[in-house]
C-alpha cells in the first residue's frame, strides 16, 4: 500500500489547501488517535514552530485526539527534536509536531513521533491513512463524552529541553572565550538556541530571533546563510551557527565565513568517535558528497548510502547498529544523544570536538575535501501516470552524462518528498563540469 498523504517527513502543503486545512488536520488527529489508541498510547504531547497557522492546526489536532479519547500536553513553540525529546521525559505515549521545517511560512506540515521520540513507521503511517480515509468519507466518530481526551499545557517545557542540551557539553569543557553567532531562523528554537549557548558561557550574537508568524526561515537559518557568513565576520565571531525554522537542521560557519555543511559536520563528528574508540560506521545518503566517503574511507570507517531523508538514514542506523548519521542539509543523527536529529545538539557536540582537539573549525575541517557538487530544483506539473524521471530522453541524456564523468562523478535525479521538484545533482572533480552537466539534465525538464 503506497502513503497518499504522508512524505518522508510527515504530512505537508500549503496552507489553506487541502491537505493543510483545519478539517483535515482534525481527521489526521482522529485518525492517528485511533492506531495510536490501540497500541495504548493514552497521551500525545504536541508542539509547532512560530507560524501563525500553527495555532490553527494546533486547536484542530487536540480536537480530533479528544474526539478519539486520547489526551493532549501543549508545550508552544519548540524544536522538533525538543518535542521528540519531551514525548520521552514526560512519559508521553506519542508526541506531534506541527512545523514545515525549513519552508517558507504558507507552508505547513505534522509530523508524528511514537513512543521514546522515535518516526512512526510506515506500517503505522499506512494504518493511520486507512484511518483517515475512513474519516475522509464520514465515518469519523466521537467517544462518549466521559472518555473524550482531555488536555494541558505545559509551561516549563522549553526550560527542560535547554537543561537537557546543556548536559551533552561535557562538564570540564565551556564555552567561555568563544564569540559564536547563532541564527535560529525566526524559528522554534528563538528562545531556546540563545539560550543554551550563552548559559554554557559563550560571547552571543543572536540573529533572526524575533518571529511574528510570517518570517521564519525568510532569508536567515540554514537555508540561507549570506546573513550569518556576514554576521560572523562583522563580529569578528569564531564561529556562526545556523538552525532552520524546527531546529532539526544544523549548518556552522567557520571564523573566515565559510560555510560548513552536513557533510564535513558529520565527518568532524566520526573523526572523533573514531578517536575515542567507536567502531561502527556511518550513514549519508545518495545526496552525500563523494568526499565524505573518500575521507572516512582514509581514516577506516565504513560508510553506506540510503534513501534521501532522516527517516531512512534512521532506519539503516538500526540495521547496522550504528551510532552516526546525517545528511548534506544538516540532518545530523547522533544516536548516544539523542533520539532524532538534533541542531542544538548536534552543534555541541561538535564544539566539543574543536574543544578537545584546541582547534578552530576552520582547522578541523581541513581533512575533507569536497568534490564540487551542483544541485538544481526544477519545478514540474504533475501529470497522472506520467513520471517525468522515466521519459526516455532524461534517461538518455543521464546515462551520456555518466559516461562523460567516469568514476571521478556521479549523478542523481530525485523528485522531492514535499514540494513538486525534480532534484538534480551532478558531482565531478572540476565545478565548471560539475555546473554544465547538472544544467543540461535540469532543461530535459522544462
Amino acid at each position: 500500500m503506497m502513503r497518499q498523504y504522508f512524505g518522508t517527513d510527515g504530512v505537508r502543503g500549503r496552507v489553506g489547501e487541502f491537505p493543510m486545512t483545519p478539517g483535515f488536520a482534525m481527521k489526521l488527529g482522529w485518525a492517528a488517535g485511533q492506531v495510536l489508541g490501540a497500541e495504548g498510547v493514552k497521551e500525545v504531547l504536541i508542539g509547532k514552530d512560530t507560524r501563525a497557522s500553527g495555532y490553527m492546526l494546533e486547536s484542530a489536532l487536540e480536537a480530533g485526539f479528544s474526539a478519539a479519547g486520547v489526551n493532549v500536553a501543549l508545550v508552544g513553540p519548540l524544536p522538533t527534536p525538543g518535542v521528540a525529546y519531551l514525548t520521552s521525559t514526560f512519559r508521553a505515549d506519542a508526541g506531534v509536531v506541527i512545523s514545515a521545517s525549513h519552508n517558507p511560512f504558507y507552508d505547513n506540515g505534522i509530523k508524528i513521533f511514537a513512543q521514546g521520540g522515535r518516526k512512526l513507521t510506515d506500517e503505522q503511517e499506512q494504518e493511520i491513512e486507512r484511518w483517515l480515509q475512513v474519516a475522509i468519507e464520514g465515518g469519523m466518530t466521537c467517544v462518549e463524552s466521559d472518555k473524550l481526551g482531555k488536555a494541558r499545557r505545559i509551561d516549563d517545557a522549553a526550560g527542560r529541553y535547554i537543561e537537557y542540551c546543556k548536559a551533552v557539553l561535557p562538564g570540564h569543557l565551556s564555552l567561555n572565550g568563544l564569540k559564536i553567532v547563532v541564527d535560529s531562523a525566526n524559528g522554534a528554537a528563538y528562545k531556546v538556541a540563545p539560550a543554551v549557548y550563552s548559559e554554557l558561557g559563550a560571547e552571543l550574537i543572536s540573529i533572526h530571533d524575533k518571529p511574528n508568524g510570517v518570517n521564519i526561515n525568510a532569508h536567515c537559518g540554514a537555508t540561507a546563510m549570506q546573513s550569518l557568513r556576514a554576521a560572523v565576520l562583522e563580529h569578528q565571531a569564531d564561529m556562526g551557527i545556523a538552525l532552520d525554522g524546527d531546529a532539526d537542521r544544523l549548518m556552522m560557519v567557520d571564523h573566515t565565513g565559510i560555510v560548513v555543511d552536513g557533510d564535513e559536520l558529520l565527518y568532524l563528528l566520526a573523526k572523533d568517535a573514531k578517536a575515542e574508540g567507536y567502531n561502527g560506521g556511518v550513514v549519508g545518503t545518495k545526496m552525500s558528497n563523494l568526499g565524505l566517503e573518500q575521507a572516512l574511507a582514509a581514516i577506516d570507517v565504513p560508510f553506506k548510502r540510503a534513501k534521501v531523508g532522516d527517516r531512512y538514514v534512521m532506519a539503516q542506523l538500526k540495521k547496522t547498529g550504528w551510532r552516526l548519521g546525517g545528511e548534506g542539509s544538516g540532518h545530523l543523527l547522533s544516536l548516544d544523544h539523542a533520539s532524532t536529529g538534533d541542531a542544538i545538539i548536534a552543534s555541541l557536540r561538535v564544539l566539543t570536538c574543536l574543544l578537545q582537539q584546541q582547534a578552530t573549525l576552520f582547522e578541523a575541517k581541513q581533512d575533507m575535501q569536497k568534490l564540487p557538487q551542483t544541485l538544481i530544483n526544477v519545478r514540474y506539473t504533475a501529470q497522472q501516470g506520467h513520471d517525468p524521471l522515466e521519459d526516455p530522453a532524461v534517461k538518455q541524456v543521464v546515462i551520456e552524462v555518466e559516461q562523460l564523468l567516469g568514476q571521478t562523478g556521479r549523478v542523481l535525479l530525485r523528485k522531492s518528498g514535499t514540494e513538486p521538484l525534480i532534484r538534480v545533482m551532478v558531482e565531478a572533480v572540476d565545478a565548471g563540469q560539475a555546473q554544465a552537466c547538472a544544467q543540461r539534465i535540469a532543461d530535459m525538464f522544462t
